[in-house]
């Protein structure tokens, strides 16, 4: 791929000069901004996108709405606001910000005349997934619609004149009744709304109380209906892995059922002709994880077929060519992310290539519009031919002011054999100045999921630990997406399991180098990270120290207390049909062999991986008298960076942590 980028070889001109190189701290973290969301005008000449940058006064990230043409040299300051959206006409923007009377509201900005944009609804609720319709007239959006209480006490006296009373009881009818990030979740569904372009009361159009509403909506070609994905079925609470997609006519209000597969089926997209809808979807299964496949169908359900059988990857995002030949989608395998074509007989062809993570947002005619990164640059958006993708535009370059004079750590790939003969594929992070001839600690770092993908995308965690001179090893062990379904589901009622065989084979494979100190070796991990970070250390005592972050410990106590049943279905049984498998499972059940030290980080409002399960394993380290400490993080969720202040604590602890113990004091393996 060849990169136009003007800014960079200036950067070069002038470390070439002379310059002294810097390494990267949490200090430039402050100055951080990363791009999303890039869409195109209907004329392809400009671009609106999504800046996120670091408010530390108000320990908030906050993003604004920016724009740029086609050829990057006007990038400026558009309002501010997110979810930019194009009017089809190309005269106006519609996004989302707060508004009155309280929370988001959606707005229209004219392009290119001066004044304010206008607030065109007043909503109690935020809308969400704001899509225009193909005339212009109307914007389509999802909001939650509040449903009546499941139970009301009889008998209650009225409160006196004057009286404070203790705020009522929440009360749960719902499977899932808690989401993280959320809290308690309002009893109601997401229901479709529509609200005319210029303004005026927003009308709802569906109504079914079986199932949300989900994200990704299409508008058919005359604007008289939506296509949507929800499971309006009787018990839709109780069914894992399900939804279909539907058609809702605006005025009418006729429900009409497209598809009714045993599976999913989401990410709707018309035709520019109209005649055919793409989407994607799976088979239902009991498997820890479902494949997902491209699909296309006519617009009345019929005549469905697989675009995708034979690629055993995971398609997202369908973008139709504008000749509706087929479907363009992104990838992400092998710890990169490009762009693929299928046509309508399912002849795939792989558009992009590089050791980079690619996603393609916005296509008109055959100008696309993408994010992009790599190991050395964040977040920036790129502008290309789909038809000649080896030449592309950068149309960003958000942190150079930043990063001008950083050097980063060099990222090399590893690809190693496990047990059972398995190749895995890592990466190391150098450090600055990397000489071979020297020992470096290792830090090895796990990701969560566990169905997740390490990538090849800048990451500033690990080049900070590079610019610390330490040696960063991550992988993808079984369970990992981007290796084939087949690989996903390695972990099938065997979580933890042969995922640690994967990572500790990582870590050998690394210290065989020749210049890792074994005696400096740390590890830590945050959610499915943090599930496999305290089963290694209840294995072997190889690391100096561990950081589990917001884990699960005990299964047995975690499937009954996480936002969602659905990892109930995640083991072959109910753990009151048979307990052993949540127990075998459970690092918890470990923690007598554990003798490295370890610290423990955990959200205290975490819903996902509630701070019971980070309490639990505390306390039985604090009896077993392992050296550890107990990090709870105010006004955090699942994780522990959501607020910039505690990204910098985050790494500030872990930093901490691994300085103080520093040398491992047992030698066993």
């Amino acid at each position: 791929m060849n990169l136009i980028l003007p800014s960079i070889l200036f950067l070069f001109l002038i470390n070439a000069n002379g310059q002294k190189k810097t390494r990267l701290s949490l200090e430039h973290y402050k100055n951080y901004e990363w791009t999303s969301n890039p869409r195109l005008s209907p004329d392809g000449e400009h671009i609106i996108y999504s800046k996120t940058w670091i408010n530390l006064v108000d320990d908030k990230r906050e993003t604004d709405l920016w724009i740029t043409n086609s050829k990057g040299s006007s990038n400026r300051f558009l309002l501010n606001g997110s979810n930019g959206k194009w009017s089809p006409d190309g005269n106006k923007i519609a996004f989302t910000k707060k508004g009155k009377p309280n929370g988001t509201q959606i707005f229209v900005k004219y392009f290119g005349i001066e004044g304010e944009p206008t607030q065109i609804t007043k909503l109690e609720k935020s809308p969400s997934n704001i899509e225009w319709s193909p005339d212009g007239k109307y914007i389509a959006f999802i909001m939650h619609v509040s449903s009546e209480p499941a139970l009301e006490p009889k008998g209650i006296p009225d409160k006196p004149n004057g009286a404070s009373w203790t705020k009522s009881p929440e009360v749960i009818d719902q499977v899932d009744y808690s989401q993280d990030r959320v809290g308690f979740l309002e009893r109601g569904f997401r229901q479709l709304f529509i609200v005319p372009s210029e303004g005026g009361t927003s009308r709802q159009i569906t109504f079914g109380e079986l199932d949300d509403v989900s994200s990704g909506i299409s508008w058919s070609r005359d604007s008289k209906k939506i296509i949507f994905s929800s499971y309006q079925k009787p018990e839709a609470e109780y069914a894992r892995g399900h939804s279909n997609l539907y058609s809702v006519d605006i005025n009418s209000l006729e429900l009409a059922e497209l598809t009714s597969r045993d599976g999913t089926e989401y990410s709707p997209r018309l035709s520019p002709d109209g005649s055919k809808i793409a989407f994607v979807g799976s088979t239902w299964s009991k498997n820890f994880f479902n494949d997902r496949k491209m699909y296309v169908m006519d617009t009345n359900g019929s005549n469905i077929k697989c675009l995708t059988s034979n690629l055993d990857q995971i398609p997202s995002a369908p973008i139709w060519a504008s000749n509706n030949s087929g479907v363009y989608f992104n990838v992400r395998e092998f710890g990169q992310s490009n762009v693929y074509f299928a046509d309508l007989r399912g002849k795939i062809k792989k558009i992009t290539n590089g050791n980079h993570m690619l996603t393609m947002n916005d296509l008109v005619g055959k100008n696309a519009v993408a994010t992009w990164t790599d190991p050395s640059n964040p977040s920036d958006i790129l502008y290309f031919n789909i038809e000649n993708s080896g030449k592309m535009r950068r149309l960003t370059n958000v942190n150079k002011d930043i990063f001008y004079n950083v050097e980063f750590g060099k990222v090399e790939e590893i690809n190693y054999k496990s047990v059972d003969e398995k190749m895995i594929q890592g990466w190391i992070v150098k450090p600055p100045q990397f000489d071979s001839s020297k020992k470096y600690p290792l830090v090895l770092r796990i990701h969560g999921g566990p169905h997740s993908m390490y990538h090849v995308g800048f990451n500033y965690n690990f080049q900070l630990h590079a610019a610390q001179d330490q040696v960063v090893l991550y992988t993808n062990p079984r369970g990992s997406t981007g290796y084939g379904y087949d690989f996903a589901n390695a972990i099938q009622n065997a979580y933890p399991g042969n995922d640690y065989d994967d990572i500790m084979a990582g870590v050998d494979e690394v210290i065989s180098k020749g210049y890792i100190d074994d005696k400096k070796m740390y590890v830590y991990g945050g959610s499915g990270g943090g599930v496999l970070t305290s089963w290694i250390v209840g294995k072997t005592d190889r690391f100096a120290a561990a950081s589990v972050n917001y884990p699960v410990t005990n299964w047995f106590s975690f499937v009954g207390t996480t936002d969602g049943a659905g990892w109930y279905f995640n083991f072959e049984k109910y753990p009151w049909e048979d307990p052993s498998e949540h127990i075998k499972r459970s690092p918890l059940m470990y923690v007598g062999n554990v003798k490295t030290p370890t610290m423990l980080m955990c959200g205290e409002d975490d819903l996902r991986t509630p701070i019971s399960q980070t309490e639990e394993y505390y306390q039985a380290l604090k009896m077993n008298k392992v050296p550890t400490v107990m990090i709870r993080f105010n006004k955090e969720y699942h994780g522990t960076s959501r607020k910039p202040s505690n990204f910098l604590r985050t790494h500030g602890y872990i930093n901490a942590w691994f300085d103080k113990h520093s040398m491992r004091k047992n030698s066993s393996k």
